[in-house]
């Protein structure tokens, strides 16, 4: 397994190398002016645009131009981002904890939901409980993110008062930046625990439902199809006939034997599914004015934030790639078989 995991592991920076150079390809269809954006680091080099150029080589060719920026992207210097009005390394670390904490609060129960109701609908094949499962995955698969957002903001918000949209209220923006509250972690909802503010964390809970719920919902469906479909293909295999013929027990059957291997595919759109809403949801995101990665690098593409843009873009690259390597991972302690032969 160890070994599995090494060569594995040893792609990650030959991948993220092609990334990076693939990204920077893109930028040279903008003017050196524009690219020179990527090198500034306060907003009053702006009037020097013309030095920036020269300094670093960018109506050089591209080649040189990438050696010059990889080697300060190693050192952690992606430039500065207009749209936040900070360097975009700053802007990550101060948008990425709140859609981290969004995508922990939704992940789990998605899942949850996701292969408990998805098996249990391949188990009871057109009875009711399939029929409503089928109900939800097509409704939730067909629905776009906005128009379920909107609805439940003007049904939850709008008429009942109870889930704000945003990141929390005027009185918790206030606490959490007083010098007396202790950022431990960066992620709110703990650190507010840790700070012994139970209303400050109920508060940026409630924030987060009514998003959390859009992303449930929506997210579910895929989940809810591909592991009925992939139980139901299992459940009709020869093993699994042999098994009951044996007298096994049903539950034994689905747990021990079906199961199994009907979450290969699953495992696979799981982790994709983890990394998709770590890399920030944009259309939910945009909706609740929930201040995450994903509205940021919106509002840097709308504004012609090249740092930005390229900032966030590598950020959603590299968690791809993670979620690639996760799941390869996470395939060799399903099915031995992989590890074995990969």
């Amino acid at each position: 397994m160890l070994k599995f995991c090494l060569k594995r592991l040893a792609f990650l920076p030959l991948v993220m190398f092609g990334v990076t150079f693939l990204l920077f390809f893109c930028l040279q269809f903008l003017s050196p002016e524009m690219r020179a954006s990527l090198y500034i680091k306060d907003p009053r080099q702006l009037s020097q645009l013309e030095a920036v150029i020269e300094k670093y080589g960018l109506r050089k060719p591209m080649p040189v131009q990438y050696a010059i920026w990889l080697k300060q992207v190693v050192r952690g210097d992606l430039g500065y981002s207009e749209t936040a009005k900070m360097p975009v390394a700053e802007a990550i670390r101060a948008f990425f904890p709140a859609t981290f904490e969004l995508t922990l609060l939704t992940f789990f129960p998605i899942l949850i939901v996701g292969v408990f109701f998805g098996v249990l609908s391949a188990v009871y094949k057109d009875r009711l409980v399939d029929h409503i499962t089928r109900f939800v995955a097509i409704t939730g698969y067909s629905l776009p993110s906005f128009v379920l957002g909107l609805v439940l903001l003007m049904v939850f918000y709008g008429r009942l008062h109870w889930f704000p949209p945003g990141r929390y209220t005027l009185e918790t923006d206030m606490l959490v930046h007083l010098d007396s509250f202790r950022h431990y972690t960066g992620l709110l909802t703990l650190d507010c625990l840790l700070n012994r503010e139970g209303g400050a964390f109920v508060d940026v809970v409630k924030h987060m439902i009514l998003p959390a719920c859009t992303l449930l919902y929506i997210s579910v469906a895929l989940l809810l199809r591909i592991t009925r479909s992939s139980m139901l293909e299992e459940l009709s295999k020869d093993y699994v006939r042999t098994a009951r013929a044996k007298g096994l027990p049903e539950r034994v059957v689905i747990r021990k034997h079906a199961l199994a291997n009907a979450l290969i595919p699953v495992v696979t759109l799981s982790s994709l599914l983890f990394i998709g809403l770590l890399g920030g949801v944009v259309i939910t995101e945009t909706v609740f004015d929930f201040p995450g990665i994903g509205r940021w690098g919106v509002q840097a593409a709308q504004q012609l934030d090249v740092p930005g843009v390229l900032g966030s873009t590598m950020l959603a690259a590299f968690l791809f790639v993670m979620a690639n390597l996760i799941s390869d991972m996470l395939y060799a302690v399903v099915d031995p078989r992989i590890r074995v032969g990969g």
